[in-house]
């Protein structure tokens, strides 16, 4: 008898939050491909980590600003697999710079990888995410925030949610649900990089919560919008944040 399982792309599986939501969502029952830019290893470990628990798992290489890299990335899956259920775009880039700068290489590197991606793994997604499936795209609660340096950051998550509910609409009758995660400071290499404990203690403590996220709880949300119960969200950006506003 063939596998029912149902399939889920995960860009950015090497990251600390993609790779949380990969395995939580092959605890689940899915069939998880895992993409990766770069960072081999670190995708390796996430696929041992499944694969040990028993889930199914397939890595795919690519270039999420690349055109090419992203169609090969969905043909990729549909030949393995044969569906795409879920498709949960977590990737993307964080370099600080200030606008008074002008630092046009940081904002078009930031633009090409967190918007343009973005764009192009909505586009594959909305031409081949199965009847009923789901696409999770990602934000980011510090858009509430406006701190100093994080302009092109802010400027590529503010697009990534106009894009969110664009798509909703445009899938209007097919039964795809189409939402945004937006965690807070979470405990990853992207946000702790270049942070003094201090200062990861400070914001930590922005939140009633006085703490810092972990990658399980941005997948328990994922896991959420992707599962049976969360099906009539759709067009909403989830802040999975503990209060970060």
């Amino acid at each position: 008898m063939p596998d029912q399982r149902k399939v889920a792309i995960v860009v950015g599986a090497s990251g600390g939050i993609g790779s949380a939501v990969a395995r939580r969502l092959a605890r689940d029952g899915f069939s998880v491909v895992a993409h990766y830019a770069g960072n081999a290893s670190r995708v390796d470990e996430t696929l041992k980590a499944i694969k040990a628990e028993g889930g199914q798992e397939h890595a795919v290489k690519a270039d999420i600003a690349s055109e090419s890299d992203v169609k090969a990335l969905f043909k990729t899956t549909l030949e393995t697999y044969g569906r795409i259920d879920v498709v949960v775009h977590t990737a993307g880039i964080m370099p600080l710079s200030k606008i008074i700068d002008g630092d046009m290489t940081t904002f078009d590197k930031v633009i090409a990888t967190n918007l343009r991606g973005t764009y192009l793994v909505l586009s594959q997604a909305a031409q081949h995410v199965s009847e009923g499936g789901r696409i999770i795209a990602f934000s980011s609660s510090v858009l509430a925030k406006s701190f100093p340096g994080y302009g092109p950051y802010i400027a590529s998550k503010g697009a990534v949610e106009g894009l969110v509910r664009v798509l909703a609409n445009e899938l209007r009758g097919r039964n795809i649900t189409v939402n945004a995660v937006a965690p807070g400071p979470t405990g990853t290499e992207l946000f702790l990089k270049g942070k003094t404990d201090k200062l990861v203690d400070e914001l930590a403590h922005l939140t009633p919560l006085e703490r810092i996220g972990r990658p399980e709880d941005i997948a328990s949300m994922v896991s959420f919008l992707s599962g049976p119960d969360g099906g009539w969200i759709n067009a909403q950006v989830l802040r999975s944040n503990g209060g970060f506003t």
